[in-house]
């Protein structure tokens, strides 16, 4: 028989923006390099995320999943800055913005959210060579 705690812990709303500060602290900790390979995972993530910070934290579940997504944006800015961003990762948040843009047009209640995913692609449309449809040269992920 489960006891009240462990029933408690298991209704423990997700919140996106606590995983990313955890990746991004931990990896700080380890070294001053940022693992990109971590920030990917991240992101690939964030439409999950969205799913579950949105319905089982339903006050606040929107707020948490876009503050994870715009840390994680704000880190893609920081690579860039140093020349250090790779494509693959340009790639993955790509994906991303379209994976979250199609969740949150399926689910009710999410118009919010499509509105966090353009801000972030306006800013990630930032980081993109001057005809917006490559990095470095080469091509962008577009869905």
């Amino acid at each position: 028989m489960e006891t009240q705690s462990s029933q408690d812990t298991q209704r423990q709303p997700t919140n996106y923006e606590a995983y990313v500060l955890e990746v991004i602290g931990t990896m700080t900790r380890s070294s001053s390099r940022i693992d990109q390979n971590a920030i990917r995972q991240c992101l690939l993530l964030s439409s999950s995320y969205l799913v579950s910070d949105t319905t089982m934290n339903p006050t606040s579940g929107i707020i948490s999943w876009s503050a994870g997504l715009n840390h994680l944006v704000d880190i893609l800015t920081v690579l860039h800055t140093r020349d250090e961003l790779e494509l693959e990762t340009v790639n993955a948040a790509s994906k991303a913005c379209s994976e979250c843009w199609t969740v949150a047009g399926n689910w009710r209640g999410m118009e919010e959210c499509r509105d966090s995913v353009r801000r972030v692609a306006v800013r990630l449309k930032r980081l993109l060579d001057e005809n917006g449809r490559t990095f470095g040269g080469e091509r962008v992920y577009v869905p």
